[in-house]
This record gives structure tokens, C-alpha cells and sequence, in this order.
């Protein structure tokens, strides 16, 4: 069974009294491990499959299984609940907070969900992205590849099944999104996550295990290797 399974979903949104589409009929499996790049222009519907997918948003119509359950049937409670500990989400624009320390924005996540072990579990991945040695400076304080990476060890912090990518490198020179993909790729294998990251980089997209075209809110083409 995929560990997130998205079945004939539809999102609309009304925008100056008129309905408009972002999603128009998506079908996708994702498996445990596997790495999909979601391509297309802005606009084609890329960032609204994310957040459907994540339980951030969810379908006008269709349905988002996230291992087997869907994000549409529960309430509140249970959808946070799902969202904190199945679901990691990096954002091109990072996203950290700016009064927090490096160690305590990785820590937050466990601290919303009342995890005892938050220090001990940020530090942890803090080195997994060898970010370590900066655990006590603020994000002003960064390269943009740095903040990312922070962005991504926050992301890891609980453990997720699935994580979400929205652009990752979109902020970041060719060199340093070279470094982000790279870690990405490798968290995906040892960590056994499902990653999704849409992008607008075709070069970014051909080092991942399946690649989804996307066009006008549909899927034209999806491609494994």
C-alpha cells in the first residue's frame, strides 16, 4: 500500500465570484523511500498538491489517503495531530523564526507536540545535516543554504513518514541547491521518508525516482526510473 495515495482529487477556489480549479482530477501513489519531483509552470497546481497532500488543504472532491487513512474524515484534533507527526514540510522562503536560535527553531515542532526529549532530538538532526556546530546562532545569522538546512532539519524533527518540499532551491544559487538536493536525496534513502518536492528545475527533477508533469491543474505524464 503507498504510503500516500492521492485518488481523483479536485480543488476549487472561488476568486471574484468565480470558481477556479487547481486541481483537476489527480491521481498519484507515493511508496516509502521514494523521491517524486512534481514539475510544471507557476500556476499549473504544483504548491496545491502539496498542501492537499499534507492535510494542510484538503480536496473539493476526491480523496488524500495518508497510510490508508483519510485526511478528509478526521477532526481537528486528529488532523493536527497527523500534520506534526506524519508531515514535514520545507518551504522556498524558509520560514524560520528570526527570534529563535538555530536549536530552538529545530525544537519547536517537538515542543508544540509535548515531546520530553526536544533538545536531545534537535541537536540530533542539527548534525544529521551538519548543522550542528551552529546550534546557538539566530537565523540572521545564515547563508540562505544554511537556513534551509535548518528548515529541513525542523522539518525532520518528528520523524515524519512523508516530507513536502515546496522549491527548496528556488532562493539558493546553483552551487548551494547542488547541497540541498543532495541532502535531501540522502535523508529520503536512510530515513525511508516519501518525499515530494516541486520545483521549477529540470535538473533538480532528473535526480529523483519519478517525475510528474503538470499542467493547467493535471497530471500530463508521470515518469519512474
Amino acid at each position: 500500500m503507498a504510503i500516500l495515495s492521492l485518488q481523483s482529487v479536485y480543488k476549487e477556489y472561488a476568486s471574484d465570484g468565480q470558481s477556479v480549479r487547481a486541481l483537476d482530477g489527480v491521481t498519484l501513489d507515493v511508496e516509502t523511500g521514494e523521491f517524486v519531483a512534481v514539475v510544471g509552470r507557476s500556476g499549473c497546481g504544483k504548491s496545491t498538491l502539496l498542501h492537499v497532500a499534507g492535510a494542510m488543504d484538503f480536496p473539493t472532491s476526491g480523496v488524500v489517503l495518508i497510510e490508508g487513512q483519510s485526511t478528509s474524515n478526521l477532526d481537528d484534533a486528529r488532523q493536527t495531530h497527523m500534520r506534526r507527526e506524519k508531515v514535514g514540510f520545507v518551504f522556498q522562503s524558509f520560514q524560520l523564526l528570526h527570534t529563535l536560535t538555530v536549536q530552538e527553531n529545530v525544537e519547536l515542532p517537538l515542543l508544540l507536540a509535548g515531546k520530553s526529549n526536544a533538545p536531545e532530538t534537535a541537536m540530533e538532526r542539527l548534525h544529521w545535516v551538519e548543522l550542528d556546530g551552529l546550534s546557538g546562532r539566530y537565523p540572521h545569522q545564515l547563508s540562505g543554504g544554511q537556513m534551509q538546512r535548518v528548515a529541513i532539519a525542523r522539518a525532520l524533527a518528528p520523524s515524519p513518514r512523508i516530507l513536502l518540499a515546496d522549491e527548496p532551491t528556488g532562493n539558493l544559487d546553483t552551487a548551494t541547491g547542488a547541497v540541498i538536493l543532495e541532502l535531501l536525496l540522502r535523508l529520503t534513502r536512510e530515513r525511508k521518508t516519501a518525499t515530494i518536492m516541486a520545483t521549477h528545475s529540470l535538473e533538480a527533477a532528473a535526480a529523483c525516482d519519478t517525475l510528474v508533469r503538470m499542467r493547467d491543474g493535471r497530471i500530463e505524464e508521470i515518469t519512474r526510473r
